[in-house]
């Protein structure tokens, strides 16, 4: 592997690390809906309260001087944090589509859009092949249950997963 594979697959996890990381940091606090509490035509939330504009920005703030501190352009952790933070926002509403609870388990479903989306947007960037996407969500997949159970055995996880 390459070191800008290993850079890519860092600020995929921070990217998604973010929403953690200030919701532990700041409680309950700042936790309004990115939906709004909008009821969507199927009569459930678009989102859930479990996405909030605490999360998405916390995102933004922790992949950008990350991907500066790491050597490429605010433009790039940009990308990567819109790319995973919209990854989730999908799988959150076709959880609700599917009468998932907030916050519940959905492998795949909760790993593949978060890694493969932020992945494709700086493909070029970063120089990836589609076999190199590949092998980054199949890592991110199984980090992400690895570094998610040390973050609840730690305390900073509310969940396992």
């Amino acid at each position: 592997m390459e070191w800008p594979f290993l850079h890519l697959l860092v600020l995929i996890i921070t990217a998604n690390g973010g929403p953690i990381l200030f919701r532990y940091l700041a409680g309950n606090k700042m936790a309004y809906p990115v939906d709004f509490r909008v009821i969507f035509f199927d009569q459930k939330r678009l989102l859930g309260n479990a996405k909030t504009w605490r999360g998405l920005i916390g995102s933004f703030l922790v992949t950008c001087p990350m991907a500066w501190l790491m050597g490429y352009d605010l433009t790039t952790g940009f990308l990567i944090a819109a790319g995973a933070m919209s990854g989730d926002l999908i799988s959150s509403f076709i959880k609700r589509r599917l009468n998932m609870r907030p916050s519940s388990m959905a492998p795949f479903l909760d790993q593949i859009p978060e890694s493969l989306i932020p992945a494709l947007l700086v493909m070029q960037a970063f120089h990836l092949t589609a076999n190199t996407v590949t092998y980054l969500v199949i890592i991110f997949f199984i980090l992400e249950y690895v570094l998610s159970r040390l973050l609840y055995e730690l305390g900073i996880r509310k969940k396992p997963y």
